[in-house]
């Protein structure tokens, strides 16, 4: 049976901490019914009985005005409510003036309940689990997203699992955060409007390129296929004007330069070759 229960307060202190930001050490908000039920069934230290439910360290706290509490610090709204209860509350009343305590904003002293209320506001923003024995407190607590609550049974100490009503709020609040707000919508289409803009620009340019390629290309192969033609088709060579037949045609007469020239070589050569018939003949 012990194991059943830890496992159980183990699974409600992993809700709390990983859905609604719950952090060691806990702080435990007490009312004064809660400290005369572990003075009664003799559950002392609180703070280690506590702290063996909830798996972690704790901080118990209990609540004061704010206006009162460095002028008269006994006017405390749980410790006004358990002076009002008698003698019998005497001692609940000493242990509970040796806690911490919460500051609420209210100047007048409130009854407990009103004062707790207060306290953890409509979303609990301080992070308390409330220790109550009064099952109104509870029931009314359990419509309050992110409010742990623990009471006391005998001698020992259980820890409420979460409410339907504080599962739904989790999971809604985790369906909302999966979702785009406003803002993050509008950021997103302008991000796309950029994108769409940068692919159309890049398109537009490969296309350029790819036409210029493709004209390149059907510039060669319209040269290759006029080259493949002329080369298959008959080539006729033109018929050009022709020369006259040098066989019927009169010799050039040699003009008197010509002549003059060529007489002057036979002197200078016949010459030469005197020069060369006297010089053997001298020899």
């Amino acid at each position: 049976m012990r194991v059943k229960k830890q496992k159980r307060h183990r699974k409600a202190v992993r809700f709390y901490t990983a859905c609604c930001g719950f952090r060691e050490p806990f702080k435990v908000l007490c009312d004064g019914t809660f400290v005369h039920h572990l003075l009664l069934n003799k559950i002392t230290p609180a703070d280690i009985a506590l702290a063996n439910a909830l798996g972690g360290p704790v901080k118990i706290f209990t609540t004061r005005p704010w206006l009162l509490m460095y002028f008269f610090p006994l006017l405390r709204c749980v410790l006004g409510e358990l002076r009002s209860l008698g003698d019998s509350y005497a001692e609940s009343l000493n242990a509970a003036r040796n806690l911490l305590t919460a500051r609420c904003d209210h100047e007048k002293r409130k009854s407990a309940v009103s004062c707790i209320t207060d306290v953890i506001g409509e979303n609990n923003s301080d992070h308390f689990f409330v220790a109550t024995q009064d099952a109104e407190l509870r029931k009314k607590f359990q419509k309050v997203p992110g409010v742990p609550l623990i009471y006391g049974l005998r001698n020992a100490l259980f820890l409420e699992q979460p409410s339907a009503f504080q599962q739904q709020f989790v999971r809604s609040a985790e369906e909302d955060r999966s979702h785009m707000t406003d803002l993050e919508y509008k950021l997103l289409n302008v991000k796309k409007k950029n994108v769409a803009f940068e692919e159309a620009k890049d398109s537009a340019d490969a296309n350029e390129d790819k036409n210029d390629g493709t004209l390149t290309v059907q510039a060669i192969q319209t040269n290759f296929r006029k080259k493949r033609d002329l080369k298959d088709t008959v080539q006729f060579k033109r018929k050009r004007a022709k020369g006259p037949n040098p066989l019927s045609c009169k010799k050039k007469k040699p003009r008197d330069n010509t002549n003059n020239a060529a007489s002057v070589k036979m002197e200078l050569s016949a010459g030469k070759w005197e020069w060369r018939y006297n010089r053997e003949k001298q020899e």
